[in-house]
């Protein structure tokens, strides 16, 4: 059994795993929530991800509040979901990271009620990070390469710290991801679907 005792500490810490058992994104699905708690998957590494701090999960409750109020019926407002970033075969060692905030269609919910496993990257149309004391290199550069390559449309980056900001990064083909200028006040967007934010209000 693999054992996650400790995932409230700060520090992104890896779990040693024994030689040749790196976890696929299925096997990473079969843990028990006791065993990998707050964890994500690497590369077939279970890492322990930072414990949120009260700024961070004041933050989240009110930015999903604002856009649970405002996303079409169609769309789901999910908070803290594993997602597949299926970024290798299902066969090998796999990554699956939970953002704070992930839009679905309701049909990807349908599917995982069906079948089971994870929500898959695929079915993402926005994942939404708030940068934590000590995760501010992992959700701007390792997420958002992770997302990028995963080819998620939008993702956007909360920074807490006054005044509070929101980047917006969106797919832009060959190049990866375009970001916006960082936006403070109110964050007003079109995609993936109109929606107006004061991220003022977050704090």
């Amino acid at each position: 059994m693999i054992r996650t005792t400790g995932c409230g500490v700060r520090a992104v810490t890896a779990i040693p795993q024994p030689p040749g058992r790196l976890l696929t994104v299925r096997e990473y699905a079969g843990l028990d929530e006791g065993e990998h708690g707050r964890c994500e998957l690497v590369e077939g590494n279970l890492l322990i991800a930072p414990g949120p701090t009260p700024d961070h999960m004041i933050a989240l409750g009110r930015l999903y509040r604002q856009l649970a109020r405002q996303a079409p019926d169609s769309l789901e407002v999910i908070l803290h979901v594993d997602i597949d970033l299926e970024l290798t075969p299902p066969d090998q060692p796999g990554f699956a990271r939970r953002p704070d905030l992930v839009v679905v269609e309701h049909a990807a919910v349908r599917r995982v009620r069906a079948q089971g496993g994870l929500l898959r990257a695929s079915e993402a149309l926005l994942v939404i990070e708030i940068i934590s004391p000590g995760s501010r290199r992992t959700d701007t550069v390792v997420k958002r390469g992770e997302y990028a390559d995963a080819r998620i449309p939008w993702y956007w980056i909360v920074d807490i710290d006054k005044p509070v900001s929101l980047v917006a990064c969106h797919q832009a083909d060959e190049f990866g991801y375009l970001d916006d200028n960082a936006a403070t006040g109110v964050f007003t967007a079109d995609q993936p679907f109109p929606v107006h934010l004061d991220l003022d209000r977050l704090r």
